[in-house]
């Protein structure tokens, strides 16, 4: 196994004077199966074609995209694995401190809006070669969006970057038939028909006899955010690898148009991906500078599946890894955990074994694998489906075997589980006395998310009372173990439909509850959900009612300050906040306030006192 090539010298070790593509990265070279750039590197080696990377090329500076010469094929572009404005600012639009996925966490390596900048380097040194972008970046921004940064609606990345092929959700199946049809002597730019592939045309004549739906223009959504509303919506629905049409929007005088979603990968194709010959390092030229970060918390886990049907609203798994559950053999899993225990620096612990829900292992329902999840009904929101397959045997059996392989001390669940899942499960205790004794280090994370029916609603979670059920299943169980072990909850705040009065409610049941949130995040519109079209339309689009969303800067910072009520720097936010909602019952020294008053003259009275509140969140004592 060796690094793929990332400069000319590489290129000459291996024999080759010219590359057939060239993958521009806004991350550093990490050759690990958790980085996208790795995955379809790998796999494009592995169908005979040769491929170098350009990691974060100086975006100042259009020579640094010809480093690896012009390719015969075609340049793929991606921000990396993370859109690069979520890389550069927090949800309150402060710049970040440390990017983890850049040598020694250093900040600007990559540009903001990363992709689009990479493409146009490409465009001033070779003019037309041909581009394919894709990646989470790309694949979320495919149709117009609105982009919370510039707060406005932006046309679809393929015509900001002049891209000519874009592949959207995780995209090896259409790279796997790109990839054939290269090899067949096709031409990449005819190449416009492949499921899970985004294009431009100037016209839609070859469309003629195809099932396609129009959705309102770019031009449109811009101005009118009911049509913007309607237009996600039917994105949404059609975003079903079954029965999902053609989607056309126009741009000025182009159309951007979507095929239809990719098929879901068979567990054979799935096994093939993560069998490649990775060498689960970053690439040694960032040794110097410490490392690559991002690499520590997966380097030792397992990806046993992908997709979810959680059906969280503030998520963007829908439009991009699918709510369809694709999966790993346990033989691919097991081997993979044996190559691991063969890495000099492991130390005996599997960090994770899961996907984006760890306890979610296969599909909901035996009808996803024929038509799809359904358009208008959540698999477990607002109530489980009565089609809904829950069964956690498998699951459990798979970790049982992983943790008796030699070499491997502990197996852990880091990746989270869904509990309205795991209580619906008939076994469920038999189940939650395992993952107590054998799969928690200490501490459980969940994602609650709120507490307020209210809230939890236009979240797309569960109700309050199914979250309060597992968490005292969950220290009963740890009682009869004899062990000592606590819940860590994800919370948010600011999401669409939270008002003042429910980010009060949250912080007087934390106070009750005797937790501290480490873990509180404010909601952040980013492009493809559900959550960040009611943020900018103030409407649910698949109903059109109208949503109250928290957006002035000093309310999302009023809501978020609640959650940490006790932190005396946030007084002032929960004073005013607490005034502002007529809480004044709130201030003051009885065991439901959240502050003290002020002293005469302005200022914390008996400030000391409040300085020394505990703030031990993992002490989630009930």
């Amino acid at each position: 196994m060796a690094f793929l090539p990332i400069c000319k010298e590489d290129m000459k070790k291996r024999g080759w004077d010219e590359l057939d593509f060239v993958f521009v990265c806004g991350d550093a070279y990490v050759d690990h199966p958790s980085f996208g750039h790795a995955i379809v590197s790998r796999i494009i080696e592995d169908f005979g074609f040769r491929i170098g990377i350009i990691p974060q090329p100086d975006w100042r500076d259009s020579k640094s995209i010809t480093v690896l010469g012009r390719p015969r094929i075609a340049f793929l572009v991606s921000s990396g694995n993370l859109d690069s404005m979520v890389a550069h600012y927090t949800s309150f639009k402060k710049p970040r401190s440390e990017d983890y996925y850049s040598p020694g966490m250093k900040m600007g390596l990559r540009p903001n809006r990363a992709t689009i900048v990479y493409c146009n380097l490409i465009r001033k040194e070779y003019g037309d070669i041909p581009i394919i972008i894709g990646g989470i970046e790309a694949s979320l921004r495919r149709f117009a969006h609105y982009d919370y940064w510039s707060d406005k609606v932006r046309s679809s990345i393929l015509v900001d970057s002049s891209a000519d092929l874009l592949i959207y959700g995780m995209g090896e199946k259409p790279l796997f038939e790109i990839l054939t049809r290269l090899k067949r002597g096709e031409d990449i730019r005819n190449i416009k028909s492949v499921k899970g592939t985004c294009y431009v045309a100037k016209d839609l004549s070859h469309l003629e006899g195809k099932d396609y739906i129009i959705i309102d223009s770019y031009e449109k959504v811009k101005e009118d955010r009911v049509a913007y509303a309607k237009a996600f919506a039917i994105q949404y629905r059609e975003q079903n690898p079954f029965t999902g049409r053609i989607i056309v929007q126009p741009h000025r005088n182009l159309y951007v148009i979507q095929n239809p979603p990719a098929k879901p990968l068979t567990t054979e194709e799935m096994d093939y991906v993560y069998s490649l010959p990775y060498e689960r390092n970053y690439h040694p030229i960032y040794e110097k500078d410490g490392g690559i970060k991002a690499l520590e918390e997966v380097k030792f886990s397992i990806v046993s599946h992908r997709g979810c049907f959680g059906g969280c609203n503030f998520c963007a798994i829908h439009f991009h890894q699918g709510r369809i559950i694709q999966k790993r053999s346990e033989k691919s899993i097991l081997e993979e955990v044996k190559k691991l225990t063969q890495l000099p620096d492991f130390k005996g612990y599997i960090h994770d074994v899961g996907g984006p829900t760890a306890n979610f292992r296969n599909p909901a329902c035996i009808n996803q694998l024929q038509r799809g999840a359904c358009k208008d009904r959540g698999c477990l929101f607002p109530t489980p489906c009565k089609n809904l397959i829950v069964d956690h045997r498998e699951y459990f059996e798979l970790l049982e075997k992983i943790r008796k392989i030699k070499g491997v001390k502990k197996v852990f669940i880091r990746s989270g589980i869904r509990y309205d899942y795991f209580l619906l499960d008939r076994d469920y205790k038999k189940y939650l006395e395992e993952l107590c004794r054998y799969y928690i280090s200490g501490q459980l994370k969940i994602a609650p998310e709120h507490i307020c029916d209210n809230v939890l609603k236009y979240m797309g979670k569960p109700p309050r009372e199914v979250y309060e059920k597992f968490v005292s299943e969950y220290f009963k169980t740890n009682k009869k173990l004899g062990k000592k072990q606590f819940i860590i909850p994800y919370l948010m705040s600011g999401h669409p439909g939270s008002t003042l009065n429910d980010a009060i409610e949250l912080a007087l049941y934390l106070k009750n509850s005797g937790f501290i949130p480490e873990q509180v995040q404010d909601f952040y519109p980013t492009p493809g959900t559900v959550s960040t079209t009611m943020y900018y339309t103030g409407l649910n689009p698949f109903t059109l009612e109208k949503v109250y969303v928290p957006k002035t800067l000093k309310e999302k910072m009023m809501q978020r300050a609640l959650l940490h009520f006790h932190n005396p720097r946030n007084y002032e936010l929960v004073y005013e906040a607490l005034k502002l909602a007529n809480r004044e019952d709130l201030i003051g020294y009885g065991k439901n306030c959240l502050i003290p008053p002020k002293k005469h003259g302005g200022g914390l009275k008996n400030g000391g006192e409040y300085n020394r509140r505990k703030k031990n969140s993992a002490s989630n004592k009930r």
